[in-house]
């Protein structure tokens, strides 16, 4: 494989990567958003935080929404080996805090399941993402 189809196969899975996270956020987004519309909700994330100030519930949301859209961008920026182990990692985070917060609306579900898969696919992506044969170690 010559230098040129080497640096062409990088972007391009610098560029699959990046583009599942922007689907990630996108479906993120879209549930919360949605979800605002539901009568109840409010009362249902007061319940759900007990003693923990709403604020607080807030910026732990935040933190870890933070992950997909940081991960946009260190997709394309990152090396490689750094790059393969940061997007299993931040998936598989992502993947507990979608499924560990999540509601059984059916839009939630719905958006969740879109985003579940999209992170197996990052994930699967991410193992495979071989060191191009004439590259040095």
């Amino acid at each position: 494989m010559n230098a040129s189809r080497m640096t062409v196969a990088t972007e391009d899975m610098r560029v699959k990567l990046s583009t599942l996270w922007i689907v990630v956020i996108f479906a993120l987004l879209a549930a919360d958003v949605l979800s605002l519309y539901i009568p109840g909700a409010r009362e249902e994330m007061a319940e759900f935080a007990g003693d923990t100030p709403i604020p607080l519930l807030m910026l732990a949301g935040a933190i870890l929404m933070a992950i997909p859209i940081v991960m946009i961008f260190l997709s394309r920026v990152l090396e490689r080996r750094v790059n393969r182990w940061a997007n299993i990692i931040a998936a598989v985070i992502t993947i507990l805090y979608v499924t560990a917060g999540g509601s059984t609306y059916p839009h939630y579900i719905f958006l969740a399941a879109i985003e579940v898969m999209s992170m197996l696919l990052i994930i699967w992506y991410a193992w495979r993402w071989s060191q191009p044969e004439n590259a040095l170690p």
